[in-house]
């Protein structure tokens, strides 16, 4: 695995990956070399069958993330400034119109919540403090999101004159609603735990002191006795779903899961184990044995 400068990572006995982000003296703000690191942690994740979940948490008590790094002034979100300054090339044609597909144009928010999405482990949040803009909205597309008591959180782009970000406008409404999606991110609003816990943003609130043992706590209930592959297909069924017209999109996804994973030896395994009144011993790999009917979304998926 690479050596990171704004995060540090490690496996613990029980194939937990624990993602820690890594700058405690800037309350761990956001920055694209930050985005880039966690990427690549989630890379090796997914690559690894070692790993049976990952836990993302920040350094320190003061926050999670305290949002995007600031120190640019006025041009923290003046990306064709900075793409200048810095002798990127320019995502402007010669006719002077900005070309909307350019790499240089992506959120690096987007890009990091995208690829927390497409994991194929359970993804848990512990989060241990101060977490606003790309703070919280980095958190949404993880599966369980549980806090410290002291935890704040704040969609607070209307109050930087820009808008929500990572894909937040997808994740949010669905979390919470339309109507409090809504009313956080017009009013810019931060807000602690116990309004955080009443809307489902987070699932719950635990003493500071043992938010990182929970949260292993949650993750090994969630995969101890569970077969990898099959929670690897869930993981984005789930997901997925949330975006289909229609509940034949899932049957559709459902019937082919059951046949593909009927063929497997895990599916003979559980079965047996039950039977025999044994713990299973699932031998499927995510890495190498997932249903020839994966990934089922290709002709719709993001690069």
């Amino acid at each position: 695995m690479s050596e990171y400068q704004q995060i540090k990572t490690e496996i613990d006995d029980n194939g937990l990956m624990i993602i820690t982000l890594h700058r405690p003296d800037a309350m761990n703000a956001f920055t694209a070399r930050m985005m880039h690191e966690v990427v690549d942690a989630l890379d090796h994740a997914d690559a690894n069958d070692e790993v049976k979940a990952i836990i993302f948490t920040g350094k320190g008590e003061r926050a999670f993330c305290a949002g995007a790094d600031l120190t640019e002034g006025d041009k923290t979100f003046n990306y064709e400034q900075r793409q200048d300054e810095g002798g990127k090339p320019s995502v402007r044609g010669e006719d002077g119109s900005i070309n909307w597909s350019a790499e240089q144009v992506r959120d690096s928010g987007g890009v990091m919540t995208l690829r927390i999405f497409e994991c194929i482990k359970p993804v848990i949040g512990a989060i241990n403090g101060a977490s606003v803009g790309i703070g919280v909205t980095m958190q949404l597309p993880m599966d369980v999101r549980i806090a410290s008591d002291n935890a704040r959180f704040g969609f607070v782009f209307a109050r930087r004159g820009i808008v929500p970000e990572a894909c937040s406008s997808w994740f949010l409404p669905r979390i919470v609603g339309i109507s409090q999606a809504l009313q956080w991110c017009y009013s810019g609003e931060v807000f602690g735990a116990k309004e955080a816990l009443r809307s489902g943003l987070i699932s719950e609130i635990v003493p500071q002191a043992d938010l990182l043992a929970r949260a292993k706590e949650i993750a090994l209930a969630m995969t101890a006795q569970s077969a990898p592959v099959s929670l690897a297909i869930t993981r984005q069924m789930m997901w997925r779903m949330l975006g289909a017209d229609h509940p034949m999109e899932a049957h559709k996804v459902d019937s082919k899961a059951i046949y593909g994973r009927g063929q497997q030896s895990d599916a003979k395994e559980g079965v047996m184990s039950f039977l025999e009144k044994r713990p299973a011993e699932f031998k499927n790999s995510p890495k190498s044995d997932m249903p020839e009917f994966y990934p089922w979304w290709d002709e719709r998926k993001y690069s």
